[in-house]
């Protein structure tokens, strides 16, 4: 499946650590979707703000893993209508906001998907998921009403 688009400049990241990162997924999607949407948005997510990566794991025999986000993810579910308003909301809290439209399920090429997507007028844009990324308590108060992906 491809890759996420976000609503800022191509590289350019907030300069200041983010609180909060939640990914909202349509909860309709199947569990293999569902999941490719989450991991596609994390990447870009992750991309987008190096400092969500905390510092290395080392385990009791000196061996170094990849740090891991230490503020977590909440990966949660809301039906694919209300993922615009939601993207709308978290824009207008300034957060970041990755969003993943539905034309990237639809196909494996990634340049039909760039395509597909500049024939869509932002307020008619569906999206599979959506990430929020910023200050706890504004993108709390966006997300108040959802429950964890299941």
């Amino acid at each position: 499946m491809m890759n996420a688009v976000s609503n800022a400049i191509p590289g350019a990241v907030p300069a200041a650590v983010p609180q909060r990162c939640v990914i909202v997924v349509d909860s309709e999607l199947p569990v293999g979707r569902a999941a490719n949407a989450a991991a596609v948005i994390a990447l870009t997510v992750g991309q987008r703000h190096p400092g969500l990566v905390g510092l290395p794991l080392v385990d009791a025999s000196g061996y170094a893993h990849p740090g891991l986000i230490p503020v977590g993810i909440a990966v949660l579910a809301a039906p694919q209508e209300a993922l615009g308003s939601l993207r709308g909301k978290g824009l207008e809290a300034g957060c970041d906001v990755v969003g993943f439209p539905a034309e990237g399920q639809r196909t494996t090429d990634y340049q039909a998907f760039r395509a597909a997507v500049g024939q869509v007028p932002t307020q008619a844009m569906q999206y599979v998921g959506i990430a929020l990324v910023g200050d706890k308590k504004p993108v709390g108060k966006i997300v108040a009403n959802l429950g964890l992906l299941k």
